[in-house]
């Protein structure tokens, strides 16, 4: 790693940040500041909690809705069947049916964020496993996407609604909007996320539940946040 190049616009971006954890405002407002890619990049969260994924009830996975958004229109595919069905398509979704959409996805074609299902077709969909579940894409109750209120679920998906768990060395990745964002906005769902996070603390959580945050954008130097601001509010 010793001659690791680092491009002149990420060492001028680098510049910005001082060495220390930064109110959750002033956070925001150099993220937005010391993102410079051609493309309109995505704000990231990056959470490590004190707990350990290897026992069981220090495991975290739920799922958090976005006031402000994610600044991406989600793609949701449904499998279900009956009047399920109309309830999938007029709620929006893009891609609904059940042993078609199966069909489709077996062979490799998978043009959707979410996939939503209902419990009657989970039986039906068990061998989309290893296709699904490398992608992350396999519908679970705990994050939502098996679910009997089908039209709410792909209502909420469409707006904003994220899964996130927590990876095997002890850490929450989410994104939280786009950096063409408000600060406001920036600032709503970042909120949303440290109290869903907060709710969902697993039983088996001891001691010090959050340990360091950080946000960057796509590209961007990685900004420490003093955990404290958020809790103040």
């Amino acid at each position: 790693m010793g001659n690791t190049k680092v491009s002149r616009r990420f060492r001028a971006m680098s510049e910005l940040v001082q060495d220390k954890d930064y109110n959750y405002t002033e956070a925001i407002e150099l993220l937005r500041r010391s993102s410079s890619a051609k493309f309109v990049e995505t704000a990231e969260a990056h959470i490590v909690l004190g707990l350990d994924p290897k026992y069981a009830d220090q495991q975290l996975r739920s799922t958090v809705i976005l006031p402000k958004g994610t600044g991406k229109l989600a793609k949701v595919a449904v499998i279900t069947k009956g009047e399920k069905i109309t309830e999938a398509l007029s709620a929006g979704a893009d891609l609904v049916g059940a042993e078609e959409v199966i069909e489709q996805i077996l062979q490799g074609n998978i043009d959707f964020d979410k996939l939503i299902a209902t419990p009657d077709v989970m039986p039906l969909i068990a061998k989309l496993g290893r296709v699904l579940g490398p992608r992350g894409l396999m519908p679970s109750p705990k994050a939502g996407t098996v679910t009997i209120d089908v039209g709410q679920a792909v209502q909420e998906f469409k707006l904003g609604k994220l899964e996130y768990r927590l990876d095997k060395t002890g850490i929450v990745h989410i994104p939280f909007g786009k950096v063409d964002f408000s600060e406001e906005d920036l600032a709503a769902n970042l909120l949303a996320i440290k109290e869903s996070i907060e709710r969902n603390r697993p039983t088996g959580s001891k001691g010090k539940y959050w340990k360091t945050m950080h946000i960057c954008s796509t590209m961007g130097p990685s900004i420490s946040i003093d955990i404290n601001s958020l809790k103040e509010i």
